[in-house]
């Protein structure tokens, strides 16, 4: 089946089946009818995280509105087998680098605490939506966990437990030499993970705690400093492209 690129995309919560109906919320018909200036009878894209995408159309009678599903157009795919482990960063910057993640193929999006992190909450719905609606932009459609906060050490010490066999790609600013290409080419298949610091970067105890693990890799980004929501997007392109599903596109 030809995917379809040009459609517009809508998540929904509702289950999907041929000839359903979903009500739309007000936000939703907001966005649909107001922002994008659809029609009565124009015709969208749904999914709901589990059930594929489903070709629908646009029906409005009395001011209410709501979709009535014809086809599915993809059956549904599991989710990319990559986390993100990142510190948290202020809003707007935080926004633009989960929805990066989730573009560059996350499977699940892991929020952590190191020395150097600057902000100390999350609003886990606001990278809920801000998930959705990158997954609703690239097509994606297996909605990436999102983990509650943690600290690192924790996770650290945790982690030949919790995620035993995944191994975890470091983006250490102190790494000197070489180049990341050459690094991860290297190693053996395995589940990964990717973890980038805060904008002042790792404490040396921190350096020495993951150095000091062997399902640790660690890999430079580059001769420049980078802002973190920079560094997310670097190390993953670089991570798909010599190990994940890069290699596979088309």
């Amino acid at each position: 089946m030809i995917r379809d690129f040009a459609s517009t995309r809508l998540f929904v919560h509702n289950q999907l089946s041929a000839e359903a109906v979903v009500d739309l919320d007000a936000r939703q018909v907001n966005y649909l009818v107001h922002v994008l200036r659809m029609k009565d009878g124009d015709e969208i894209l749904v999914f709901n995280g589990s059930g594929g995408e489903w070709r629908a159309v646009l029906n409005e009678q009395r001011r209410r509105w709501w979709l009535f599903v014809r086809e599915q157009t993809r059956a549904q795919t599991p989710p990319p087998d990559l986390h993100y482990l990142f510190t948290l960063l202020k809003h707007a910057r935080l926004d633009y680098m989960v929805e990066k993640a989730v573009e560059m193929g996350v499977g699940r999006l892991r929020p952590v605490i190191t020395r150097h992190t600057q902000v100390a909450r999350v609003n886990l719905d606001r990278m809920r939506a801000n998930a959705i609606e990158a997954a609703e932009q690239c097509g994606i459609l297996a909605l990436p966990a999102i983990d509650d906060v943690a600290h690192l050490p924790n996770v650290i010490g945790e982690w030949e437990t919790k995620d035993a066999g995944r191994r975890l790609i470091f983006c250490d600013e102190g790494e000197e030499g070489g180049d990341p290409v050459s690094v991860l080419a290297a190693l053996a298949p395995a589940p990964l993970a990717v973890l980038v610091g805060p904008e002042g970067g790792f404490a040396e105890e921190e350096r020495a705690l993951l150095r000091s693990r062997p399902f640790v890799t660690a890999i430079p980004l580059g001769p420049r400093i980078l802002r973190a929501d920079t560094a997310a997007v670097a190390a993953l392109a670089v991570v798909q492209a010599v190990l994940g599903d890069w290699r596979r596109a088309g």
